[in-house]
């Protein structure tokens, strides 16, 4: 059989980098890391040259919508598809595709679609499953959701919903919405990861959900709850719960333009690099010029106005999802939040793969993984991105 082997790079671990290590991948696994003056390479193995750059695990992206001018909303194959392969060029190797608020009827045909996608997916990054984010949630913390699908969860259809895919994976909702809780332990049951999102709940609120099951919460800081009042009475809301309940895990848009530095560096303070997944929340506006852009469906998505490194509502109130991808994400947490690479990666890698609960075959780079890796060099640019052995996007060297 065939071998990969990527040779003499810089090799993130989750504890510590390693350098001149070689990879040795075969069969998509990862089969030995060795000091690369162990390789004995043969005539048939496929070797990349890594050296001077660095060699990470693939990142792992669970909250995103789109890039490259799709939006999984589009609800056709070449959506799904031509999202994946965008992202892939920057580094993802694996994604859970999220939709927006809409109608049941939208979200059957997107279950339709992403089985289809699945099959035909090659050179794009792994979709490991979907996310639904909405449409329970609070009025008040919408943000870019469209409002005329808002509602409250009713056993008869999230039960009909639930029915219909067996590709959902996580599910982001309101729990102070009356049903929410009995959904998020119906999700439970099915090991469905249950997160808070676009939330108006108190601490108390959310301390309860926790008990039920919602151990995530959904772009922290984005729609949700801060510190209110309450017939003059002050409550602690989503944010501070996401800082006081030890156990409950975060995802941050980390694109500095959704939290500024001093939140990035708050979060990884009191969060941690275990704690915290990066993620794109990307729109279709990923990998595109700025401009006018669309977020949801191409026949009933919002109008939105890409500037400044982000989506925006047209009256410029909120932002409307970013425009990153995962490397920028990495940039901007090393760069801007002044956070070690080593950790900026497993927030990409690791992290994200222990809350979905696949660390066990990704999210770092170990012999029997995955060998889903990416090179990049010292300005964490991407130039290499390998999904199970395969290489799905190179910018050099490789020598058949």
């Amino acid at each position: 059989m065939e071998r990969l082997i990527i040779e003499r790079g810089k090799v993130i671990f989750p504890d510590h980098i390693a350098e001149d290590v070689s990879i040795i991948c075969e069969g998509g696994k990862i089969t030995d890391i060795v000091p690369s003056s162990a390789v004995a390479p043969s005539d048939s193995d496929k070797r990349i040259d890594a050296s001077g750059m660095y060699v990470s695990p693939g990142f792992i992206d669970i909250h995103l919508h789109g890039g490259g001018g799709h939006d999984f909303m589009d609800g056709t194959v070449e959506a799904f598809l031509g999202a994946a392969e965008l992202h892939a060029r920057y580094g993802t190797t694996a994604m859970v595709p999220t939709t927006l608020t809409s109608t049941t009827e939208e979200l059957m045909n997107i279950f339709s679609v992403y089985r289809e996608a699945v099959k035909k997916n090659r050179r794009g990054a792994k979709f490991l499953g979907l996310h639904l984010e909405g449409p329970y949630f609070s009025y008040n913390q919408r943000g870019a959701q469209d409002p005329k699908y808002l509602r409250n969860p009713e056993p008869e259809e999230y039960m009909h919903i639930l029915a219909s895919s067996e590709d959902i994976v996580r599910w982001s909702l309101a729990p102070e919405l009356p049903g929410a809780l009995d959904l998020g332990r119906e999700l439970v049951s099915r090991d469905i990861l249950v997160a808070v999102a676009h939330s108006d709940a108190v601490y108390e609120e959310v301390e309860l959900a926790f008990k039920e099951g919602f151990t995530h919460i959904t772009h922290l800081y984005s729609g949700m709850s801060s510190v209110t009042r309450h017939n003059a009475f002050r409550y602690a809301g989503v944010v501070e719960s996401a800082y006081l309940i030890d156990d409950m895990t975060v995802e941050i848009i980390a694109d500095g333009v959704h939290l500024p530095r001093p939140l990035l560096q708050f979060a990884y303070k009191f969060k941690g690099a275990d704690k915290i997944a990066l993620c794109t929340d990307a729109m279709r506006g990923a990998g595109m010029p700025d401009g006018e852009s669309v977020l949801g469906s191409l026949k009933e998505g919002q109008r939105v106005i890409i500037e400044d490194g982000v989506a925006k509502l047209p009256d410029r109130s909120a932002f409307a999802g970013s425009v990153a991808t995962a490397d920028r994400l990495i940039r901007t947490m090393v760069n801007i939040a002044k956070v070690p690479l080593m950790d900026a990666v497993k927030m990409m890698t690791l992290t994200p793969a222990r809350i979905m609960k696949i660390d066990g075959q990704k999210g770092s780079l170990k012999s029997g993984k995955d060998a889903d890796l990416v090179i990049f060099d010292e300005n964490i640019r991407v130039v290499c991105t390998v999904s199970e052995g395969t290489v799905i996007y190179d910018t050099f060297r490789i020598n058949l």
